[in-house]
């Protein structure tokens, strides 16, 4: 038998192949039909080996292990067709051409050379050698072929028959390169020993001289014409010559000077430096070829590439043309004899590649060729070095390439920054810091369009409005009201803009580390989508396909990525690399969304997607030369047709990938353009916008922007005419322009302008003024223009002056008639300001100057600080210098005069706060508590004691910039280098002070001034160029719009309240099962590892004495005993409800709950008591939920416990299953590292949400049953306990936690998150909450650890329920039919109050339910509501079922609150069983009743429990040393002692009933005789037991009693006197009445490899004597036989406990297993399958 490497099927049946050779088919049910094997056919060689068969009705393709390809006809199967052959393993590297026919001959590591025909495309000949070939060489004459081996010799055959002509080995290493001279006499032979032997061809190849020059291995060769000279390149890249045929080396260059070259093929040489790039010195090409004749060369290098080159070519980095096709190394590449054809191999593809040469005279007629046909470029790529034959780029271009996105600090890195300031947050949260003010701000206007650096980011939208974007700011601009409305949620600069086919959606990119798209609606202005995750620094196009699908979007990282999305589903379909060079514009084409375009420098590519990827094509321009650069593009009337815009100002018009023909259209670059119904608009650099006919034949009309057609509703001043057009868009009768200089023009197709929109150039904006008593303000800008602005409603720039310099400040006067700025040249102007005209100028300065201030009242004076330190003090009036406040270390930032005029505050780069007395400049010390007191006339100082709160943590990467307070004082606004705005309170004293930041501006802040009276806020923002108008709320009188600004990032240093319960489930560690230790503090040698003395009598074969006692007495079963071969879960007592919420739901209209405990499922019948169980989870259950909709019925989410979140199989998962009939539907793997806390499914039941208990409280959205992750982000620093989705929604869900509640929408695969606003409720604090639910309108109800319920509308806090519940209210239950909700909290029980309380849909009435549990406070964890009924889960175990109508409570299911349950004892004779736990309680359990029957408070920790032998009695063993016994039938106390201070850990009757054995951790085990009555005096004790007592078990007579000790070591004793009983032979012939030992020779098999660090807790052989039961530290019941002495028994296994079992037993008849839970608190009961008879 051999492999099968192939199968195929086809209708008929199957093909399979493999390496005997055969073909075989079969028939569809694989009976066999026929066997072919090639080995047998004419073509069939020995060792023949099939790889692939395909088998299509009668013919057969099947391909060989030698890379050929063979096609069978079945009726004439032994004559095989050859379709393609090749060589196969090893390397290819020899090739050589025939001199005067079109032939190529080929040898490789497989032995074999071959001949192919370059006509015919067909191997002639083939003949196998005995040794790998690595070169080939051909006669002049062509009748010799000379062929170099690897083992050092060289073979020479004949061409036309391939006989040896001679065969000689001179050397040891590999022949490489060998070549015959041009006259035919010599044959020079380079080897890897570094020397060149020469051969005389005549005289039979004898040799006939050396040249031993090099000190490498031979790489190429080359004859002079006149067979005199042999040049030789080694592998140290060394050329070297030598004269022929001697072999001597030639050193003098002057000999060499007019050599002619027979051959090209070296690497090195002046005439082919330029196939070696610029700057690296690397030898990775491996051949290279030149065509003498055609002036060019061919190279082949280690990438797979074939290029091409001009001969000579002497600069290094020349240009070339490369193709692909080659995979790896091609190793050689040679010119046909008549330059036709060049072929190349390559040396691990095995391939022989033949391509055409098309010369440059071929390629002008070639263009009418057909584009399949076409032999333009087999899809060549520039080369990579800089085209030097191109021409100027255009000045605006060049200097738009050259501006750089990116930062040193991008937002996203802040959450890292401030982790990293952890010590400084934490000092700070202990510190009583200033409340954030209740003032807040809004934006209001923006001044400014992004015209310098974008393009085509200017649209309508669907009803008429205009959407453009300015710094983070998407802007919506009413052209009617000459309003704005803004899309805020970006965080950096918007680089672009696309508009919906629809108009009424548009997508913008922004700038960042991970940059984002967002897609929003121009209407509601609310996201829909945030594309993220494969754009670096930042995204400079997008575009949407036609039918508003799909969007392209290209990144500014190195490579300009670009990638297609689906973007309402967030995913990627495809992207590539697209240029090293900007890409300006993508376009997705109209009708083929497959397809696209883009543009950029020296760039056009059309693209095509394939699967996850594109495939590009470059423009062809055929003969007329190099791509030029592209601006703009859009495409035609058809598919085929596209058109682009030049950087010279052509329009290109393409058909398909060719260049048809160019247009004149304006006057340097062609900016923007755009495709109308019948035509195009055009606009360029010049300033015209131009609109053309369908084919760009005719330009039909052109519109010139000047200020002489200025239409008088305008909302400013044109700058200058003419201005460059930047994007153009036509609707509503009207063309829209948006230019450079940062305007939007509005152009009627009548001819007049109206300007809409204005804001400064491209520069920095710092200067910032605000008139003393009118709605204006002046700035000034690096653009070198002066502006003033209208603040009042009619938004407009009402004067611009040009400067000779630009500007960084400016101030008006005191009585607003005069305007001072300051330029960066040192010098600045006084001018009026309603003209702008100078009234006077100075210039002491050489540095720029940084601020200029009017002193207050009659503004006799003017300070003027410049960054060369100095602050000049100058008399208005006289226009004199009158003092030089000197002193500054480093330039000056800000300055403020106090009220009187006499005293100026000045700060400096350096950080220093200064103080100068005017008019003089002399320099005062101030102290800081005088400065307060000062009255100052303005306060813009970031320095100083009232400010020091407004530095942020991360202060040492930003800084503070601007600031301007309120005339109140009250408020001190600020701007920084993030791009935030804050309002602090004033005075901000302390560190870190509280605030409300907004976001708008993308990087700097500049400068922030209040107007004269307060109502606005101006700030400009630096490099965004743009000017913002706040406007200020006051606390209280606000509408409750939402307001855009996020809180503080430092969370509130109030703790959020406290309460055991919450503080408990916050601070659990869960662990997986796999990594659990012992419960019990064991120490010594486990029982696996001891090493066994060896007995004295170890008994002979055959023994005489009497036989073996048994060790176990069966006395109680029949006489047949039946192996146990199963346990099957039967019934579970418990409930996860201490640390678990939210997880009892109703199933079938209350028919059936689920819940869980430990890591099971479990559902209950409610009228049957009958469980069911979910059990494929491997470890404990956190959370649960029921899907709502009503398409998937009874389908459950769990979330699991796991480790690290790395996707293997201890990784936390969620399973979605069927509460039916378990089934699984689906398992997610998670990325939550420890556990998942939260489930929820949305409206639709599609969408599943999964919170985790990793540091990051990572949140995830799946599509669970594709098992698909959608989306995923860090929720919070903190515990999130909850999360849920609205009922109604699949994108709105909310989280709630510690101190933590988040409004989310689910935005494509983007999660966007808004914390919880409480500015409008007096005093509201941040609490941590625990539970949610929802209401209708967008009403979000929280529940708080105090008891309150928080109502939001949106994500605003509206209203506080105030103690809704006393304590906690862990849970709350929205009902969907009805919109009741039902809250759960933790409560003493009262008249009036309960734990439980159904709400109105508003939360305003309720009506409480008490729970009668007996208990001194109900703690409710989960609540759910039926019809008619509600459902409790308390923080007890309990799960209680409450009437509605009659308030009445059925308990369902019992439980152990806490655990673990150390105690556990089965009755003699029925089906009951105790237990007894940590929480103080014993229970009794009735297994056929399915249910508690009674339970007994103790007061302490219970640790064990036993029945006596009649089942009379039972004994009850504490934790503090007592133990009690009780009777039975009345439960009364018969006696109690306690002689121990430390736990009883196992008690015992004497079969006989006479002794009761006390075993405890003080190392002893005490004996009480019963028939002495109820004073329980201790008779005796046993002495030297070695640690404390784990189990006790008596002999069958009562006479002996074994001890199972934490030391892993078992003792024997006698009863009652307490002596240790030694000899070994009589302890192996007693007979015990139970055996629960863990430790002894019988159960050593028990122990498993993996104890390290866990143990065997507890075992229980079975009455029947034959089995055993053991629970251990990882939660698994085994199952063994008995006795099991050898070690590592085989056992069956049983999951479904938490970690650390206590304690197990066997019910009377081994009909039962009963195990208790140490972590679960819960019961187990196991049915007993018995073998059958």
């Amino acid at each position: 038998m051999a492999g099968i490497f192939s199968m195929n099927a086809c209708e008929e049946g199957f093909a399979t192949g493999g390496r005997d050779g055969c073909v075989r088919l079969w028939d569809l049910n694989f009976k066999p039909i026929t066997v072919i094997d090639l080995r047998e056919t004419d073509q069939g060689y020995k060792g023949l080996s099939v790889r692939s068969v395909c088998w299509r009705g009668d013919h057969i393709l099947v391909g060989t292990q030698d890379s050929e390809i063979f096609e069978i006809v079945v009726h004439e199967r032994n004559k095989p067709f050859l379709i393609m052959q090749g060589h196969c393993e090893g390397e290819l590297w020899a090739l050589a051409v025939h001199p005067t026919k079109p032939l190529a001959m080929t040898g490789s590591d497989d032995r074999s050379v071959r001949i192919w025909s370059l006509i015919d495309h067909a191997l002639i000949a083939r003949c196998n050698m005995e040794e790998p070939i690595r070169c080939a060489a051909v006669s002049t004459d062509g009748i010799h072929l000379a062929l170099g081996m690897k083992d050092g010799s060289f073979t020479v055959l004949r061409v036309r028959d391939m006989t040896e002509v001679v065969h000689i080995k001179d050397r040891k290493e590999a022949i490489h390169e060998l070549k015959y001279s041009p006259d035919g006499n010599f044959l020079a032979v380079g080897s890897n020993d570094s020397s060149v032997d020469i051969y005389g061809v005549v005289q039979r190849y004898k040799k006939i001289g050396e040249c031993i020059g090099s000190l490498s291995f031979i790489t190429h060769m080359d004859w002079s014409s006149d067979s005199k000279y042999l040049q030789t390149n080694d592998g140290n890249g060394k050329r070297l010559f030598y004269r022929m045929p001697s072999g001597k080396e030639v050193s003098s260059k002057e000999e060499l000077k007019g050599v002619q070259w027979a051959s090209w093929t070296c690497v090195s040489g002046v005439e082919v430096n330029g196939i070696w790039p610029k700057y690296s010195d690397i030898n990775d090409i491996n051949s290279v070829d030149a065509n003498f004749i055609g002036q060019v060369m061919v190279t082949a290098d280690d990438y797979g590439i074939v290029k091409l080159f001009r001969y000579p070519c002497l600069r290094k980095g020349a240009k070339f043309k490369k193709y692909l096709g080659h995979s790896a190394h091609v190793t050689n590449v040679r010119w046909s004899h008549d330059h036709q054809w060049v072929v190349s191999i390559g040396g691990a593809d095995h391939s022989v590649f033949q391509w055409k040469f098309v010369p440059d005279r071929k390629l002008k007629d070639s263009l009418h060729i057909a584009p399949q046909e076409s032999l333009v470029d087999s899809n060549s790529d520039e080369s990579d070095s800089d085209q030097s034959d191109v021409p100027e780029l255009d000045s605006e271009i060049e200097q738009e390439t050259q501006i750089t996105y990116r930062r040193q600090v991008y937002k996203e890195d802040l959450p890292q920054l401030k982790e990293q300031c952890k010590e400084k947050r934490k000092s700070a949260a202990s510190k009583r810091r200033e409340r954030a003010p209740g003032n807040s701000i809004r934006l209001h206007f923006v001044h400014g369009y992004r015209g310098y650096d974008c393009r085509s980011n200017l649209f309508y939208t669907q009803t008429g409005e205009i959407v453009y974007h300015v710094a983070a700011v998407g802007v919506v601009y009413n052209r009617q009201q000459n309003t704005q409305r803004f899309y805020l949620g970006h965080d950096d600069d918007i680089l672009c803009l696309a508009i919906h086919p629809l108009k009424d959606y548009v997508a913008t990119g922004q700038v960042g580390r991970d940059s984002s798209i967002h897609i929003w609606d121009t209407e509601t202005i609310r996201p829909l989508s945030v594309l993220k995750g494969y754009h670096q620094y930042g995204v400079c196009a997008v575009d949407f396909s036609a039918d508003g699908k799909r969007l392209a979007s290209v990144g500014i990282d190195d490579n300009h990525t670009i990638v297609l999305w689906d973007w309402k589903k967030g995913e990627k379909l495809s992207a590539v690399r697209g240029s090293k060079d900007k890409i300006f514009v993508v376009k997705i084409n109209p009708y083929m969304p497959e397809k696209l375009i883009t543009v950029g420098i020296k760039h056009l590519k059309f693209w095509r997607r394939a699967g996850g990827g594109l495939i590009g094509r470059k423009g062809c321009i055929g003969a007329m030369g190099r791509t030029d650069t592209m601006m703009c593009a859009v495409y035609g009337w058809t598919e085929e047709m596209a058109f682009s815009g030049t950087s010279t100002g052509d329009v290109c018009i393409w058909r398909d990938v060719f260049l048809i023909k160019t247009v004149k259209a304006h006057d340097g670059p062609v900016f923007s353009m755009h495709a109308l119904e019948k035509g195009f608009v055009t606009g360029g650099k010049d300033g015209v916008v131009a609109l053309w006919d369908d084919t760009f034949e005719r330009c039909l009309k052109t519109y010139a922007i000047k200020r002489a057609a200025l239409a008088p509703g305008s909302k400013g001043l044109l700058l200058e005419d003419n201005p460059s057009i930047r994007a153009i868009s036509l609707g509503h009768g009207h063309i829209l322009v948006g230019t450079k200089n940062g305007e939007i023009l509005e152009v009627d197709k009548s001819g007049p302008i109206t300007l809409l929109v204005q804001g400064h150039m491209e520069g920095e904006v710092w200067g910032l003024a605000t008139h003393p008593h009118l709605p204006i303000c002046a700035t000034v800008s690096d653009d070198k223009t002066l502006r003033i602005w209208d603040l009042s409603p009619s938004h407009c720039m009402l004067a611009v002056r040009k400067l000779k310099k630009g500007g960084r400040c400016c101030c008006f006067s005191p009585d607003g008639k005069a305007l001072a700025v300051g330029l960066n040249d040192g010098s600045f102007l006084i001018v009026n300001a309603d003209t702008l005209e100078d009234l006077v100028s100075f210039q002491h300065r050489k540095d720029v100057i940084s601020e200029i201030r009017f002193s207050p009242g009659a503004g006799k004076y003017l300070a003027v600080a410049s960054c060369d330190n100095f602050v000049d003090i100058y008399n208005v009036m006289s226009s004199k210098r009158v003092g030089i406040c000197k002193g500054a270390s480093s330039y000056i930032t800000h300055m403020d005069w106090d009220v009187r005029g006499k005293l100026l505050q000045v700060n400096t780069g350096a950080k220093e706060q200064l103080f100068f007395e005017a008019p003089r400049g002399k320099k005062q010390t101030i102290p800081t508590l005088e400065v307060e007191k000062i009255g100052w006339a303005s306060w813009t100082s970031v320095l100083g004691s009232c400010c020091e709160g407004i530095w942020p943590i991360i202060g040492e990467v930003t800084d503070v910039t601007a600031s301007c307070l309120t005339s109140d004082s009250k408020v001190l606004a600020t701007g920084d280098d993030f791009g935030f705005v804050k309002l602090f309170r004033y005075p901000a004293k302390g560190k870190f002070g509280k605030f409300k930041r907004y976001v708008a501006h993308s990087t700097h802040v500049t400068n922030v001034r209040w107007t004269y009276d307060d109502s606005l806020l101006v700030t400009v923002g630096g490099a965004d160029t743009s000017l913002m108008l706040w406007t200020y709320e006051m606390e209280g009188h606000r509408d409750t719009r939402q307001c855009d600004s996020e809180e503080s990032d430092l969370d509130s240093e109030e703790d959020g309240g406290y309460d055991s319960d919450v503080t408990r489930e916050n601070e659990i560690n869960y662990t997986i099962k796999a990594l659990s230790t012992n419960i019990r503090p064991m120490f010594g040698i486990k029982p696996h590892l001891q090493q066994k003395e060896p007995t004295l009598d170890e008994r002979p074969p055959v023994s005489r004495a009497l036989p073996q006692p048994e060790k176990l007495q069966t006395n109680n079963v029949g006489k047949k005993k039946r192996p146990i071969e199963d346990l099957i879960l039967e019934l579970v007592f418990g409930y996860r409800g201490k640390d678990c919420r939210n997880n009892v739901h109703y199933l079938n209209d209350g028919a059936d709950v689920i819940y869980h405990t430990a890591s099971i499922g479990i559902l209950y019948n409610v009228a049957t008591g009958s469980q069911s169980f979910y059990q494929e989870h491997n470890d404990d259950i956190l959370c649960l939920t029921v899907n709502q909709h009503p398409k998937f019925t009874n389908i459950v989410a769990t979330g699991q416990v796991g480790d690290s979140a790395d996707m293997s199989a201890t990784a936390p998962s969620i399973h979605v299953w069927d509460a039916m009939n378990k089934q699984t539907l689906s398992v997610l793997r998670c990325y939550h590292s420890k556990g998942v806390c939260s489930v929820s499914f949305s409206a639709t039941g599609k969408l599943l949400l999964s919170v985790g208990l990793d540091p990051e409280h990572t949140i995830t959205i799946w599509k669970w049953q594709e098992g698909a992750k959608i989306a995923s982000r860090a929720g919070h620093n903190q515990r999130i306990f909850v999360a849920e989705f609205r009922p109604d929604s699949d994108t709105q869900f909310v989280s709630v936690g510690v101190k933590h509640v988040r409004f989310w929408t689910l935005a494509g695969r983007a999660l966007l998150s808004k914390k919880g606003l409480l500015s409008s409720i007096e005093d509201a604090r941040m609490q941590t909450m625990l539970s949610v639910a929802f209401g209708a309108n967008n009403l979000t109800f929280t529940g708080t650890i105090s008891g309150d319920v928080c109502v939001w509308k949106d994500h605003v806090l509206i209203r506080i329920v105030a103690k809704a519940h006393n304590g906690p209210v862990f849970t709350m239950y929205t009902t969907l039919r009805d919109g009741l909700i039902v809250t759960g909290g933790k409560e003493r029980p009262s008249k009036e109050g309960g734990a439980v309380k159904l709400w109105d849909q508003e939360l305003k009435r309720c009506r409480a339910f008490r729970l009668e549990t007996g208990q001194m406070t109900d703690c409710v964890r989960s609540v759910c509501r039926g019809k008619g009924k509600i459902l409790v889960g308390t923080r007890n175990a309990e799960i209680i079922e409450v009437g509605e109508k009659n308030a009445a409570c059925n308990i369902l299911i019992n439980g152990h609150m806490d655990g673990p349950i150390w105690g556990l004892a089965t009755h003699p004779s029925r089906d009951f069983f105790l237990s007894a736990a940590e929480d103080g309680t014993v229970r009794l359990w009735d297994i056929a009743e399915k249910k508690m029957l009674n339970k007994v408070s103790l007061g302490h920790a219970a640790r064990t429990v036993c029945y006596s032998p009649e089942g009379d009695m039972v004994a009850i063993g504490m934790k503090n040393g007592e133990f009690i016994i009780l009777l039975v039938t009345s439960l009364k106390i018969w006696g109690k002692k306690r002689d121990r201070r430390s736990a009883i850990q196992d008690i015992r009757f004497s079969p006989d009933s006479r002794y009761l054995a006390v075993g405890s951790s003080e190392n002893a085990v005490d004996f009480y005789d019963l028939t002495l009555g109820p004073t329980l005096n201790r008779v005796s004790y046993c002495k030297d037991i070695p640690s404390f007592v784990i189990q006790m078990d008596f002999s069958a007579d009562s006479c002996y009693l074994q001890v199972s000790t934490g030391s892993y070591k078992r003792q024997v004793y006698e009863v009652p006197s307490g002596k240790q009983l030694v000899d070994q032979a009589v302890i192996d012939r007693i007979t015990w009445a139970t055996w629960t030992s863990v430790l002894g020779d019988e159960v050593i098999g028990i122990w498993s490899r993996h104890a390290e660090k866990a143990d065997v807790n507890c075992a229980c052989v079975s009455h029947s004597g034959i089995n055993l039961v053991t629970g251990d530290d990882f939660g698994m019941v085994k199952l063994f036989d008995f006795p099991c002495p050898e070690k590592f028994a085989k056992h069956k296994r049983f999951l479904g406990h938490s970690a650390h079992l206590t304690n197990i037993r066997f019910t009377s008849g081994d009909r039962y297993v009963v195990s208790a839970g140490g972590d679960d608190c819960s019961l187990f009961v196991w049915k007993c399958v018995h073998m059958p008879h």
